[in-house]
C-alpha cells in the first residue's frame, strides 16, 4: 500500500483501524498488516496498532516482525497487559525461557493489581508458566549441583543459599526493638555443635520436666502471663497479648535478678544451667523460665529487643501441632533437643494441638562472637540507657 496522502485524514486512519482489526479476524493477515502500516506510515501508531501488527506478522509466521512489533509496543507503553502476555508467549514458543518468565512475572503482577476478574483466568496462567520454569529451573540446577555435598549436616548455608536464588526462601534481618550491635552474623537458627555445653542441660531434660510437672500439678497459678502491663508505660495491645494466660511463664530469674523461691524449686534446672554462657546485663537479663503456650494460642510475628544474644529453648512438653518460625524457617520442636535462635529477627511460634499445652526452658546466651570487652560494653549501655531519667528514690521514712 503507498505512503501517506492527503487523503489520509483522521476519519481514513480510523477506518484503517477498523478494517485492519476486521482482516484479522477473518484470516487476512496480509491485508491487515497493509492497513496498520498505513497508520504507522502517518505517524499515529499506538501501542495497540501494533499489537495488531504483532498478530498479523504472527499469522504469516514472520517472528522477526511480531517480536519488533511488540517491543514497539512495549516501547510506547510497558504495562500495556495484552502487549506484555504476548511478548511471554511469543518467547515461550521460541525456547527462550528465561525472556518468557520475566514477561509472565511482570504480566502477572500487573494483570492481579488491577482486580479485573476479566484477566484472572490469564494471570492464572501465567503464574502456572511461572511455576513450571521455575520447577524446570530448579531440577535443572540441582542436576549441575550433584556433586555438592547439600545433603550434609554442615551445608545449612549452602542449602540456605539456593533456596534464595531459587525463590523458595526470604530474606530476614535483625532489627532489634532497642540495641543492634553492628556486624554480627545474620542467623536464624544457630547450630546446634557450636554449643557443647548445651550437652549437660539436654542430658537433664526428664529431671528439668519433672520439677515442671510438680509445680503444674501443685501449683499452676504461678505461671502469670508472659506479657504483663508496666503501669509507669504506655501499652498498646494490637497482639491480644497482654493479661494473656494463653502464654503464660514461671520465672527463675526474671530481667536480671534471681526469683528465690521458684529457683529453690527448681536445683536441678539450674545446675544444669551452671554451664551456659548466661546473658548478664543488671536490670534486663538474663531471663529464665518455663514458657507455656495453651492450646490454640499463636504469638504473633515480632522482634526482641537487641542481636547481641541467642535465646535457647530446651523442649519439654511438645505435642502434635506445636512449631516456631524464625525468620524463613519453621521448626516443629523435639522434647530434649535444645535450639538456638536469634530473636532479634521476626519469628513466631504456636500451639494448634486441641488438648495439650506446650512447654519449654527458655534462657539467654551472649552471642559467641562478642568479646568480653564487648559484653561489658553492651552491658554498661544498657544499664546507662535504663538510668536516663529515672524517678529519684522515696526520701526515707516516706
Amino acid at each position: 500500500m503507498s505512503g501517506p496522502t492527503s487523503a489520509d485524514t483522521a476519519a481514513d486512519l480510523q477506518i484503517a483501524w477498523r478494517e485492519g482489526a476486521r482482516a484479522l479476524r477473518e484470516g487476512r493477515p496480509a491485508e491487515a498488516l497493509g492497513l496498520f502500516r498505513r497508520i504507522i506510515d502517518a505517524g499515529q501508531a499506538t501501542s495497540p496498532v501494533w499489537i495488531g501488527v504483532a498478530m498479523a506478522q504472527r499469522s504469516l509466521s514472520d517472528l522477526a516482525g511480531e517480536r519488533a512489533a511488540l517491543q514497539e509496543a512495549l516501547r510506547l507503553d510497558p504495562r500495556d497487559l495484552r502487549a506484555l502476555i504476548m511478548t511471554a508467549d511469543h518467547y515461550a514458543a521460541a525456547g527462550d525461557v528465561r525472556a518468557a518468565d520475566s514477561y509472565y512475572t511482570a504480566f502477572a503482577k500487573l494483570a492481579e493489581a488491577t482486580g479485573d476478574p476479566a484477566l484472572k483466568a490469564e494471570a492464572a496462567r501465567a503464574r502456572g508458566m511461572q511455576a513450571q520454569y521455575a520447577a524446570s529451573y530448579e531440577a535443572q540446577l540441582r542436576e549441575r549441583l550433584r556433586g555438592q555435598p547439600l545433603d550434609q549436616p554442615r551445608a545449612h548455608r549452602m542449602r540456605r543459599a539456593l533456596d534464595l536464588m531459587l525463590g523458595k526462601s526470604e530474606i530476614y534481618l535483625q532489627q532489634p526493638r532497642n540495641f543492634y550491635f553492628p556486624e554480627l552474623p545474620n542467623v536464624e537458627y544457630a547450630e546446634r555443635e557450636a554449643f557443647p555445653w548445651l550437652d549437660r542441660v539436654e542430658a537433664a531434660t526428664d529431671d528439668i520436666r519433672a520439677e515442671l510437672l510438680k509445680i503444674l500439678e501443685e501449683d499452676a497459678a504461678a505461671f502469670s502471663p508472659y506479657v504483663e502491663a508496666d503501669a509507669n508505660r504506655p501499652f498498646f495491645d494490637d497482639k491480644g497479648l497482654l493479661g494473656n494466660p494463653d502464654w503464660s511463664a514461671f520465672y527463675l530469674w526474671k530481667a536480671g535478678q534471681p526469683v528465690v523461691e521458684n529457683i529453690a524449686r527448681c536445683p536441678a534446672t539450674m545446675a544444669a544451667l551452671a554451664e551456659a554462657p548466661l546473658c548478664q546485663i543488671p536490670g534486663r537479663t538474663p531471663s529464665i523460665l518455663f514458657s507455656l503456650l495453651k492450646p490454640g494460642m499463636h504469638i504473633q510475628p515480632h522482634h526482641g529487643f537487641m542481636n547481641a544474644r541467642y535465646i535457647c529453648h530446651l523442649p519439654l512438653i511438645v505435642p502434635d501441632g506445636c512449631a516456631m518460625r524464625v525468620g524463613s524457617e519453621t521448626r516443629t520442636w523435639t522434647e530434649g533437643r535444645a535450639c538456638v535462635f536469634d530473636d532479634s529477627i521476626e519469628h513466631e511460634a504456636w500451639n494448634r494441638n486441641p488438648d495439650r499445652l506446650r512447654v519449654v526452658l527458655i534462657f539467654d546466651i551472649w552471642r559467641p562472637e562478642l568479646s568480653e570487652a564487648e559484653r561489658a560494653f553492651v552491658s554498661a549501655v544498657l544499664q546507662a540507657v535504663d538510668s536516663y531519667g529515672a524517678a529519684p528514690a522515696a526520701a526515707a521514712g516516706a
